[in-house]
């Protein structure tokens, strides 16, 4: 028991370090607001949104590129506009900003778990093992993320499942290369050899013991990237390569508006762009702020 307890980093100490070291600062607390308030958004979409922009059945070409504050031949306002499809601008952007979240979220959970298995192998067994993966991870980070995406798709073909493949497989490598280098340290402390000399097998040491504390470099990295993630979603669907035109994404409805930019209508593809902006920025502020609690040397 004590082993346990002296080899863990307990997890309501942690949460209670993260939320104190948030609310003591006005920005980080401002953006973590706003990432709660966009989540809440995303999630109950259906039931804020006035329409389903993606159902035929309620949109009217009668009301296509109406401006911010028209209303309908039926009486309903549009209080950002409308796009080319006659699609409520608000609502086309509440069911992008789920899509961009979906996939952002799921991706950086998978590359997560993946990098995190592979760092935390790569320090316990060292050896060929070490060796192996970090030259892998070496190559993945030699090449430009958003190129190997490009390539990816490009083979595969756009759908919200092989973005998110795509994202993962350039993203785990991030998470491996921070765990191995956090675990290594942890692997030479006394806690760890104590569990080896009490024959504990390595996967209880390793998710048990070591796991918990490399925790803090898991969590800002893993925010950072969920942003990268949302970021590289909405690049690849305003190139045509990621989602397709089908599934709603901030990045389409940028693409959406870019050819018509320039004639007047910045509507279209200002709005969702400065949501896109708002929630990439947001999160990476709250980033910043963890990777401050957890590496006070940084604060200055």
């Amino acid at each position: 028991m004590a082993l346990s307890l002296a080899g863990r980093l307990p997890s309501d100490t942690l949460a209670a370090r993260t939320l104190r070291g948030i609310l003591t600062s006005p920005k980080a607390t401002i953006a973590a607001l706003a990432c709660v308030l966009l989540v809440f958004a995303a999630v109950f979409a259906p039931l804020i949104a006035p329409q389903n922009p993606y159902d035929l059945a309620q949109l009217s070409i009668f009301d296509s590129r109406l401006p911010p504050g028209a209303e309908s031949m039926e009486g309903m306002r549009y209080w950002l506009g409308t796009d080319g499809q006659g699609r409520d601008m608000f609502s086309a952007m509440l069911y992008g900003l789920r899509t961009s979240l979906a996939v952002g979220v799921i991706s950086g959970l998978c590359a997560l778990v993946i990098g995190t298995s592979l760092g935390l192998a790569a320090a316990y067994f060292g050896g060929r093992t070490e060796t192996l993966i970090m030259r892998f991870v070496d190559l993945m980070l030699g090449f430009p993320t958003i190129l190997v995406a490009l390539i990816i798709l490009a083979v595969f073909g756009q759908g919200t499942a092989k973005v998110i493949f795509a994202l993962v497989f350039v993203q785990w490598a991030y998470f491996a290369r921070a765990v191995r280098g956090t675990a290594l340290v942890e692997s030479s402390k006394d806690y760890i050899e104590a569990a080896r000399c009490l024959g504990l097998s390595p996967p209880r040491i390793v998710f048990g013991h070591l796991l918990p504390n490399c925790l803090p470099p898991i969590i800002v990295i893993g925010t950072i990237q969920v942003a990268s993630a949302i970021s590289a979603e909405a690049t690849l669907s305003f190139l045509g390569i990621g989602l397709p035109i089908t599934e709603p994404s901030l990045g389409l409805l940028i693409s959406n508006g870019y050819q018509v930019l320039l004639a007047g209508l910045y509507w279209i593809s200002v709005f969702p762009g400065l949501l896109l902006l708002a929630l990439v920025f947001s999160i990476n502020i709250v980033g910043d702020r963890l990777r401050e609690i957890f590496n006070p040397r940084l604060a200055s």
